[in-house]
């Protein structure tokens, strides 16, 4: 309880009591916790691990987001991504590229795990494709109202899935790569794009900006690109440390405004 010179200031605690009693005589609904689970899912004989994340409380078929993993596969990271996206109201699956138990344990394993689905993008997109089919036959997804997200790595892959000419409302890239050996063509890509671009990336140089700016155009897509001051590469990633003279690292405003502009996509694309 807070207190003034006049008199006691007890709104702090009268509302709670209030939202409980209106929960107890039915008047509000039942905020439920949010639920997640391990989706197994299959493709070519390969089983892979996906992580689903939802609000239980809500019982009609929710708008879906694939969320698509960084080198390292699926980590801490896509879990809370996936949870923070449930929160808002969408049904995520941090999606599996590489296969379940397949999880590299440093740079030079997920150099070599990623390089594999760079040179293969036939594999990368079938893989791609089995994880957004999980989603969207999931009962608890309106598979005509789904978008992918991904990091890094997979921020690729969402913008190979819109290539692909999946039936997205959206996609969105983080610090992703943005060049492909298979550039979309007019009226290929269904899904508006956005993409969440550190401005001194320098694992993405202004010439492949440029060429995925001119790929765009020329496919006729409805894109959206933000460049974000002073940010490398990983800028989502706490992980990634905060030394942006090592070409990745940590930007908590650019995390936090990428974040803010995707909520403002998905809810764009979803209305």
């Amino acid at each position: 309880m807070f207190w003034s010179n006049a008199f006691p200031v007890a709104r702090p605690l009268r509302r709670p009591l209030i939202a409980a009693a209106l929960l107890i005589a039915g008047l509000l609904p039942a905020r439920a916790a949010i639920v997640t689970e391990t989706l197994l899912y299959d493709l070519a004989g390969v089983t892979f691990e996906g992580y689903l994340a939802y609000d239980d409380a809500v019982s009609e078929p929710q708008p879906g987001v694939l969320v698509v993993h960084q080198w390292m596969g699926v980590s801490a990271n896509e879990r809370m991504r996936a949870e923070m996206l449930a929160e808002l109201g969408y049904v995520a699956l941090a999606c599996d590229i590489y296969g379940q138990g397949v999880r590299p344990q440093n740079a030079d394993q997920a150099r070599a795990q990623a390089g594999k689905f760079y040179s293969d993008r036939d594999l990368l997109r079938d893989r791609l494709h089995a994880g957004f089919s999980a989603l969207r036959e999931h009962p608890r997804v309106d598979g005509a109202r789904c978008a992918a997200i991904g990091y890094c790595f997979g921020g690729t892959g969402a913008l190979e899935l819109a290539r692909m000419g999946a039936p997205l409302k959206g996609a969105v890239s983080f610090h992703g790569g943005l060049s492909t050996p298979q550039p979309a063509g007019p009226g290929e890509v269904a899904a508006k794009i956005l993409v969440c671009h550190g401005a001194v990336d320098p694992y993405v140089p202004p010439a492949e900006v440029q060429a995925f700016l001119a790929e765009m155009d020329a496919a006729r897509v409805d894109f959206q690109f933000i460049m974000y001051a002073g940010a490398v590469h990983s800028f989502t990633q706490k992980e990634a440390g905060n030394d942006p003279s090592r070409g990745a690292a940590y930007d908590a405003a650019a995390d936090r405004r990428s974040w803010g502009h995707l909520k403002l996509f998905l809810a764009e694309i979803f209305e």
